[in-house]
C-alpha cells in the first residue's frame, strides 16, 4: 500500500516548522510522498483546524497534532 502524508499548518508557526522536518526526514526515509498545506489560504481548513496546527494526516486521515510522533509514524507507515 502507498502512504501519503499531508502536513497542515501555517507560516510563522514553530511547531510547524518542527513537525515539518520530522514529516521530511521520515518521508525521505521511507519514499513516501508529502505535501503541506497552509490553512490560512483555505476557509474550511482554517475554520476546522483553527490554531490547532500543525496537524499531520495519514492518507486523509488525522494522525495528530500539535507534535509528530516519529515512532508511532514509522509504526504506522510500515503497516
Amino acid at each position: 500500500m502507498t502512504h501519503h502524508l499531508t502536513l497542515l499548518g501555517r507560516p510563522g508557526c514553530h511547531l510547524c516548522d518542527d513537525a515539518r522536518a520530522v514529516v521530511a526526514r521520515v518521508a525521505a526515509d521511507l519514499g513516501v510522498p508529502w505535501d503541506e498545506r497552509d490553512v490560512t489560504a483555505d476557509d474550511a481548513l482554517l475554520e476546522e483546524y483553527g490554531d490547532r496546527v500543525p496537524v499531520l494526516l495519514l492518507d486523509g486521515r488525522e494522525h495528530g497534532y500539535w507534535t509528530v510522533d516519529e515512532p508511532r509514524l514509522r509504526r504506522d507507515l510500515a503497516s
